[in-house]
C-alpha cells in the first residue's frame, strides 16, 4: 500500500475553509438529549464522556445500521449512542460509576444500548468487545485514579502532551478503549471536554483532528491524500484492510488535516466539527451533494452554496468517478 499527501489539494481546501470558517457552528455538547446538562458537575461530565467515547466506534455494519426512530426522529450511529448514554445518565447516574463499569457484561451492553424501533430490536455491534472496554475502564479508573475520572484531567495540567506520558492524550492510553495508534478517541474526548470547560488546553499546537471514517472518505475524495490504484479498488470492493493499512491511511489523513488547519487558520477541533458534519450531511457514502442537490442539512452545515458543494470546483471525485470511494472496510479493532 502506498499513501501520500497532496500539498496542492491541501492549499485548495484551506482556501475554501478560510471563506466559510466564520460561520461554522461550534457545538458545546450540552444538548440534554445527548449529554449531561450544562450545569452538571465536572466529575460527572468527565466520566460520562470518557465512557461514551470509549463506546464510539463502528456502530453500524453493512446491512445492519445502528439506527432507530425515537420520538418521531431517526437517530443514526453516534446520535443514537449518545441518546442512550444521556438516557442512562438521567435515569441513574451511578450506572457510570467505575465500580459498576468494572462489572459490565454483554447483557449490560445489550440492555443499555438497544432500542425497540419499527417492530424490531436495534442492538449495538460487538457487545462482547464493548463490555470488555467498560470493565477495563472501570477497573483502571479505580486502580490509577481512585475512581475519580476528573483526576485524569487535573494530573495532565492542561497539556495534551507533557513530558514522558504525562499529558492528557498519553494518560488516557492506559485504557484499552484509547489505545488506537492514531488516537482518534483520545482527541475526540479532549475535544468534548474542552468544549464543556473541563479541559483547558494549554498546548494548542498539539491538537489533532480525531480521524474517523467520514474524514478519511473526504480526504480520499477531495485528493488531500492519495493511495495507489490497488488500494482504491480494495475500498470500492469492500475488501477488509489490515491493521497496518488502516493505521497508514488514517495517520496520513491526520497529517493532511493538520496542515489544512494550519493554512486555513482554524482550530483542528473546529475543523473536525465541520468535516464530521460535512461527511454525514454532504459528502455521504451514497448520493453525495455533488451528484444530487444542496440538501437542507448540508446547506446548514455550510457544505454547499447555490446548489453546489463548496469543494466541487477542485475536488477530484466530483469530476472523476474513480475517486468517488466509500469507506474503507476495517472492523477488527475498536478504534
Amino acid at each position: 500500500m502506498m499513501v501520500g499527501i497532496d500539498s496542492g489539494a491541501i492549499d485548495k481546501m484551506a482556501g475554501t475553509l478560510r471563506l466559510v470558517k466564520k460561520g461554522i457552528r461550534v457545538d458545546r455538547f450540552d444538548d440534554e438529549r445527548y449529554y449531561p446538562p450544562a450545569n452538571a458537575p465536572r466529575r460527572d461530565v468527565t466520566l460520562y464522556f470518557l465512557v461514551m467515547v470509549a463506546m464510539d466506534h463502528r456502530l453500524s455494519r453493512p446491512g445492519k445500521p445502528y439506527e432507530a426512530v425515537v420520538d418521531g426522529e431517526v437517530l443514526h450511529g453516534a446520535d443514537l449512542l449518545y441518546y442512550k448514554g444521556a438516557e442512562a445518565y438521567r435515569q441513574d447516574p451511578s450506572f457510570f460509576d467505575p465500580e459498576n463499569l468494572a462489572k459490565a457484561t454483554v447483557k449490560t451492553v445489550i440492555e443499555w444500548l438497544s432500542v425497540e424501533s419499527r417492530g424490531s430490536l436495534v442492538k449495538p455491534p460487538d457487545p462482547d468487545v464493548r463490555a470488555e472496554l467498560l470493565r477495563d475502564l472501570g477497573y483502571k479508573l479505580v486502580q490509577h485514579y481512585g475512581g475519580d475520572a476528573y483526576r485524569l484531567v487535573m494530573e495532565s495540567k492542561g497539556f495534551l502532551r507533557l513530558g514522558v506520558g504525562e499529558g492528557f492524550i498519553d494518560r488516557v492510553k492506559v485504557f484499552k478503549a484509547y489505545q488506537d495508534p492514531v488516537e482518534k478517541k483520545a482527541f475526540l474526548l479532549a475535544k468534548f471536554l474542552e468544549r464543556r470547560g473541563v479541559l483547558e488546553v494549554k498546548d494548542h499546537h498539539n491538537k489533532e483532528v480525531p480521524v474517523d471514517n467520514h474524514l478519511v472518505r473526504i480526504a480520499l475524495r477531495t485528493g488531500i491524500i492519495s493511495v495507489d490504484q490497488e488500494t482504491l479498488e480494495k475500498i470500492s470492493l469492500g475488501v477488509e484492510f489490515s491493521e497496518e493499512e488502516d493505521v497508514m491511511i488514517r495517520y496520513a489523513t491526520r497529517i493532511a488535516y493538520k496542515e489544512v488547519a494550519r493554512r486555513a487558520g482554524i482550530d483542528p477541533f473546529v475543523l473536525d466539527d465541520y468535516l464530521w458534519s460535512f461527511g454525514r450531511k454532504c459528502c455521504t457514502p451514497v448520493s453525495p451533494t455533488c451528484k444530487t442537490s444542496c440538501r437542507e442539512g448540508c446547506a446548514k452545515s455550510l457544505g454547499c452554496v447555490n446548489e453546489k458543494c463548496v469543494f466541487q470546483e477542485w475536488c477530484r471525485a466530483s469530476s472523476n468517478p474513480l475517486f468517488m470511494v466509500g469507506e474503507h472496510r476495517f472492523f477488527k479493532w475498536w478504534y
